[in-house]
Order: C-alpha cells, then sequence, then structure tokens
C-alpha cells in the first residue's frame, strides 16, 4: 500500500476507535441535559431566579432563551405580602447587578417543566455562582423541586 492510502485508513481507524462507544444509530435525545459551560450573554434579568439570555451553541449560532436558576427559589415579585414583594425586588437587584449585559456560564442545563425555560447553574466571569450567592445573602433558599415555602411572616 503506498504511504497516502495507508494514511487515510490509519485516520479512518483512529476516528473508528474514537466513537466505538457512541450510538449513532439513533439521533440525540433533545431532552438530554447539557453539562456544559455554554457561553451566553445576560440581555434581562426577569427577577431574582430567572433570567433571559443569548447562548452561543454553536459557531454563529445562537439561542435567545430564559434561565431559571437550578437550586435556589427566590421571593417572588407578585407575592401577596410586602414583605416578600421588597425581598423579590432586592433579589432581582443583587442579579442585575451582578449579571445584566455580562457574559455568563451556563451549566448543567436541564429542561425545565414548564417547557418556556431551562435550568442551569449560572456562573459570572468571576467564578460566583449565582444561585448560592442569592442564598449566601438570604435572597434565595435552596430548592429542589416540589412545593415552595412561603416568605410571607415565615409561612
Amino acid at each position: 500500500m503506498s504511504k497516502p492510502i495507508l494514511a487515510v485508513v490509519g485516520i479512518l481507524g483512529m476516528a473508528g476507535w474514537t466513537m466505538a462507544g457512541a450510538d449513532l444509530s439513533a439521533p440525540p435525545n433533545s431532552m438530554e441535559p447539557v453539562s456544559g459551560p455554554v457561553v451566553a450573554w445576560v440581555h434581562d434579568v426577569i427577577d431574582g431566579d430567572t433570567i433571559a439570555v443569548r447562548a452561543r451553541i454553536w459557531l454563529g449560532q445562537d439561542v435567545t432563551t430564559r434561565v431559571r436558576l437550578s437550586g435556589v427559589d427566590a421571593p417572588e415579585l407578585k407575592a401577596s405580602c410586602e414583605e416578600e414583594r421588597h425581598l423579590a425586588s432586592a433579589a432581582r437587584d443583587f442579579v442585575r447587578a451582578r449579571v445584566l449585559e455580562t457574559r455568563v456560564s451556563l451549566v448543567d442545563i436541564h429542561y425545565d417543566k414548564y417547557g418556556r425555560r431551562v435550568l442551569a447553574r449560572v456562573v459570572t466571569a468571576t467564578g460566583e455562582d449565582l444561585g448560592e450567592s442569592l442564598i449566601r445573602r438570604g435572597l434565595g433558599r435552596p430548592y429542589a423541586g416540589g412545593a415552595r415555602n412561603g416568605w410571607c411572616g415565615g409561612k
């Protein structure tokens, strides 16, 4: 065999070896989580635990979506009591000050059960985990899904 043919056979052999464990018989499941990081630009802060981003998913390919911070529950802006509304404004302002119009990394990305957004850990350019920072400052609580506890008068 000539050297160019041997080179092609070698390259194909290496490609086959590196893909040996991959199942290429079916398309990827669109509901599979993405570990990330995915670079995103924050263009809006909806509330303390939801932001709107433009994420770079491929060269020259961006997706605009809302991201719910995973692992944290922030107070609601439309709450029934003034105490929660005040905390919700403080949480939103905290998030705005850190990430609005900046680049962040999305990590551990999952579909949200409502389908209008994704769940992800959001990490700032300085390495700060946004959800953990909200919790440390009393502007959020750890949240793993299910029923939420109220913020009004300790309810």
